[in-house]
């Protein structure tokens, strides 16, 4: 229970890759984790690509990031979708200003790039949106996990054994 007593964001929007969302959902809580899972208040549940469905806790908009450790953002095509909403990108962009963990796998980089935080930083992310992420100013790296300071990236549902841990160890100090 290395995360005890952690408080965690994981954003929700329609379409999210269903491994991206549900395998850092159960780490976190079998970590001790207390996660909220976070919609842009179009919806009070959201389904994935794969049509597994989520509830959310609460809308971005009751969202104060200086209570939470850190954000998790699935990939799939919700990233897409989140970075419409202000409050989704506020999220983001606050816990960077706060420098809280944000753990963002596959396409979750377009949200890295709309919250205007990849200037200078070294990820990874689904090989599509790497033309994305680089004219955004970030240096890509096509590797499994990335951490660079409180920013932890990943590429796509395979890389969720080291997405998870590095996460993991993050939240941790």
């Amino acid at each position: 229970m290395r995360l005890k007593g952690k408080k965690v964001v994981l954003l929700a929007e329609n379409l999210y890759q269903d491994l991206e969302l549900w395998v850092p959902y159960y780490r976190l809580k079998e970590e001790g984790a207390e996660v909220t899972v976070v919609g842009s208040g179009s919806s009070q549940t959201f389904t994935g690509k794969y049509g597994y469905p989520i509830q959310v806790d609460k809308e971005a908009k009751e969202i104060d990031m200086s209570k939470y450790d850190g954000v998790v953002i699935p990939g799939g095509y919700a990233p897409d979708v989140m970075r419409r909403y202000p409050e989704m990108v506020r999220i983001v962009r606050e816990a960077h200003q706060k420098g809280k963990v944000i753990a963002a796998i596959c396409h979750a980089g377009w949200m890295l790039v709309s919250a205007g935080i990849l200037k200078g930083k070294k990820v990874t992310g689904f090989f599509a949106i790497k033309d994305d992420l680089v004219n955004a100013g970030a240096n890509y790296v096509d590797e499994e996990v990335v951490r660079d300071g409180n920013l932890v990236t990943s590429r796509k549902p395979d890389d969720l054994p080291a997405f998870c841990r590095e996460m993991i160890e993050a939240l941790s100090r």
